[in-house]
């Protein structure tokens, strides 16, 4: 799985590129199945979960080419196929194949998907979503999805999610794109990844309102053509990358952003005492001089920082602003309401020496600034594996992580730009 042996100490310094939107373009790479002609599709990141799903996408007699690391053109073929258990839990994206391939072919059998491991997944609103198209969804025995239309084609429907779920919603839109007639999506997901899908959707011919909201129109197509899409920034690494320049007491260059992805990100970071200034359309500096002061709330009392749907502080943050609030003074709770198993990875940032109450699975609560040790540690999952590498970033000492599968699935080039910055770390295979 591979390993990063980090020497703690030095900070963040420099200029880094953010690269395109992983949790943009599974979806985006899944709806190529939806059309016979060609997609190409720009800025994709070169990361693992891409890959598993080319290859996914291949097994499915799609044709794949790349002209250059970030560019990828896609054909559809057959839709059939060998998937591969192996690979369809590899990575979490795989679920998004259920959509598409329940629109084309009418029905679809697919392997539970895997990826990070950071609590419970539910499977309830991607059958409620799609149900609610005329399709029938079931679990055979051993664990297989199995969902099929009711009659000859899907039809449109007045859709209610039970939650925001990005990947349900992301499926439902995909299967309504070929059902015959209009569909409605109440409650969906709006990140701005899903905002991707439907811009390229649209872009492929079908007529799609609401985009950025939580109430979709969608008007079914009997076929929809190729076209050219280019993904949006990866605002999740961007806020990676803030959150390393400020633990770590550097001044970093963080280019290739959308603005408008960062404005709850910017209010997050500024209650753990981080702030970051605009720097040409595209760009942002996190400069070395921060507050580096855990925010109390307007009566005194602990201040609290948790995650929502979209436009609410992104899940996947939690994990960065918990480490970096190790090394910030004060007293603040992270309470992740959406996953019970994604607060355990502080056990080993506490076995590096940070002063963390882990109260429950989803609420703790952090006192800093503590002085990090250098550990042998495990990445759990994406995000809170990134988070280990600016603990170990911070951390006096040499630091080993683990496990670095479970960080390259979502970070492009993550031990080269982290070189680039001036810091000393070494990968093993």
């Amino acid at each position: 799985m591979g390993s990063y042996r980090i020497k703690g100490g030095r900070p963040a310094s420099g200029e880094v590129c953010i690269s395109g939107n992983k949790n943009a373009a599974l979806p985006c790479l899944a709806a190529t199945l939806l059309t016979n002609e060609t997609i190409t599709l720009h800025n994709v990141p070169d990361i693992e979960d891409v890959r598993v799903m080319c290859q996914l996408l291949k097994n499915l007699g799609s044709v794949v080419l790349a002209p250059d690391a970030h560019t990828l053109e896609i054909t559809s073929g057959t839709r059939s196929g060998l998937l591969g258990r192996d690979l369809i839990e590899a990575v979490r994206g795989s679920i998004l194949l259920l959509g598409p391939l329940l629109a084309v072919n009418q029905e679809v059998s697919l392997a539970p998907p895997g990826g990070d491991v950071i609590g419970l997944r539910r499977l309830d609103t991607h059958f409620l979503g799609l149900s609610a198209l005329d399709a029938s969804c079931r679990i055979e025995t051993d664990g297989t999805l199995h969902i099929q239309a009711n009659h000859l084609q899907l039809r449109g429907g007045d859709v209610f999610l039970d939650e925001a779920s990005v990947t349900a919603t992301e499926n439902v839109i995909m299967a309504a794109s070929l059902a015959q007639g209009e569909s409605v999506v109440r409650n969906a997901a709006s990140e701005p990844h899903v905002q991707d899908l439907c811009r390229m959707l649209f872009l492929m011919g079908c007529p799609i309102e609401g985009i950025g909201s939580n109430l979709v129109y969608i008007k079914g197509c009997k076929k929809l053509h190729g076209c050219e899409f280019t993904l949006g920034c990866d605002y999740m690494e961007a806020g990676s990358f803030i959150g390393l320049a400020a633990a770590s007491g550097g001044q970093l260059l963080v280019k290739g952003v959308q603005m408008e992805h960062l404005r709850m990100i910017r209010l997050g970071f500024s209650r753990i005492g981080i702030d970051f200034t605009e720097d040409g359309p595209t760009s942002i500096l996190v400069p070395r001089k921060q507050k580096r002061m855990l925010a109390k709330e307007v009566g005194g009392h602990t201040g609290k920082i948790d995650d929502a749907p979209w436009p609410g502080f992104p899940a996947d943050l939690l994990s960065i602003l918990t480490v970096c609030a190790t090394q910030m003074e004060g007293s603040i709770l992270i309470h992740e309401k959406m996953f019970e198993s994604r607060m355990y990875f502080v056990d080993w940032l506490i076995r590096m020496g940070a002063d963390i109450i882990l109260c429950d699975p989803h609420r703790a609560v952090v006192n800093g600034p503590s002085l990090l040790h250098g550990s042998v540690v495990t990445s759990p999952d994406v995000r809170a594996g990134m988070a280990l590498v600016i603990a170990g970033v911070c951390a006096e000492g040499t630091t080993t992580i683990e496990n670095i599968y479970q960080i390259e699935r979502g970070y492009e080039g993550l031990s080269q730009k982290l070189l680039a910055l001036g810091l000393d770390i070494e990968r093993f295979s």
